[in-house]
């Protein structure tokens, strides 16, 4: 028997998982994310719900505790993005682009 992997995530991170072959379920809210994932969990042919650190937090703590009472499907909590803000000075957005391809901050004169 094979069980399948499925995503429940925002929007905006679920083409990503469409790239990578994994289903993705959209919800944009914790009350949504928490109704995506009983619907899932009736089902019989999914094992893995991953399901996204900022929908998860938000959860409340009993549907967090009932989580791991049953093995099957296992909810997995992963980060999503984090989507930061472009320094506005030219110099700065090319230091930390050469500190993410060097590994370490660099000094232009």
């Amino acid at each position: 028997m094979s069980l399948a992997v499925r995503a429940v995530c925002r929007p905006e991170v679920a083409g990503a998982f469409a790239l990578a072959g994994v289903r993705a379920v959209e919800a944009a809210t914790p009350p949504d994310a928490a109704a995506r994932v009983a619907e899932l969990r009736a089902q019989s042919d999914v094992g893995v719900i991953l399901l996204e650190d900022s929908l998860y937090d938000r959860l409340p703590e009993e549907s967090r505790r009932e989580f791991g009472r049953r093995p099957l499907p296992m909810i997995v909590p992963f980060p999503g993005p984090k989507w930061e803000a472009r320094p506005e000075d030219a110099e700065a957005y090319i230091v930390e682009l050469l500190r993410q391809v060097v590994g370490y901050r660099v000094r232009l004169r």
